[in-house]
């Protein structure tokens, strides 16, 4: 990366918590809890609203909206798009996680209406996920992704077909935007052995998206803050034990400065 860019993405975050802004998320009931510790831990706001009664209001009035479709009922899906709508009107941020999309036809239909009925501004998925939604073929276990595909390709194409910036999650963490791609390297594999690590993600990307307009960037900065935090978080436990890690983790996000992203971040950025 240049050095305007070293400089730039670790100081997103000192702006997020001077700013603190106020995250809505609309997630699934496996995750909440921890959702909004991690957001709180960060610097952020969180607030978990559902009722299709109060969601427009909400939605209006915070800085970021986080769908995630991990739990996903006919209500939550009338929620998420009045959220949506909502949001959109008030040019909120909306972001979107689609947990399991190709796992069953429903969840990749209600993926296909919500993008057909609210403008999202990043898409946040695992490779498979992010395939099935742009149409490119994958497989699906479950909700995890099996998919072979090269991520940065899928990454590429879904943002191209979809005509909205894409995250991808994994063993490396790709970012594509208008053409642009980022490939992050940092992270650790314990965030594969505890549930709500990828959801956490989404919500702090929408923290992060909240208060930089350039979602590349801010796509960049949330990734290897959150990176950097878990590999803080493994270094103070130093045992592959998830329960400490998942509470080390929050420790980590809520300590994590912009002299240790500036020490530790690895990304490339390869077309722009």
């Amino acid at each position: 990366m240049n050095e305007n860019v070293d400089m730039v993405i670790p100081a997103i975050l000192t702006k997020l918590r001077k700013h603190v802004p106020l995250v809505h998320n609309i997630t699934n009931v496996v995750v909440t809890n921890f959702t909004a510790n991690g957001l709180l831990a960060l610097g952020a706001s969180p607030v978990m609203a559902y009722a299709k009664e109060e969601v427009a209001e909400m939605a209006a009035a915070a800085d970021a909206l986080v769908l995630n479709i991990g739990t996903l009922t006919a209500e939550k899906v009338e929620s998420m798009i009045i959220a949506g709508k909502a949001a959109n009107q008030a040019n909120t941020p909306v972001i979107l996680d689609p947990v399991g999309a190709g796992a069953t036809s429903y969840r990749t239909e209600s993926v296909h209406r919500i993008m057909k009925e609210v403008k999202i501004s990043l898409l946040r998925g695992n490779a498979a996920e992010v395939a099935n939604v742009a149409g490119i073929k994958a497989k699906m276990r479950g909700v995890d992704s099996v998919s072979e595909h090269n991520s940065q390709g899928i990454a590429m194409e879904a943002a191209k077909l979809l005509q909205v910036p894409v995250v991808i999650t994994g063993e490396q963490d790709i970012v594509a935007v208008d053409g642009k791609l980022s490939i992050i390297h940092n992270g650790h594999s314990l965030l594969t052995k505890v549930t709500g690590t990828g959801c956490l993600l989404s919500s702090i990307l929408g923290a992060f998206i909240a208060v930089e307009e350039d979602v590349f960037l801010a796509s960049i900065a949330g990734l290897v803050t959150y990176g950097v935090a878990s590999e803080l978080a493994f270094e103070k436990t130093s045992e592959e034990s998830p329960g400490s890690f998942q509470i080390e983790l929050l420790n980590q996000l809520a300590k994590i400065k912009e002299e240790n992203i500036k020490e530790s971040m690895r990304v490339e950025i390869k077309r722009g």
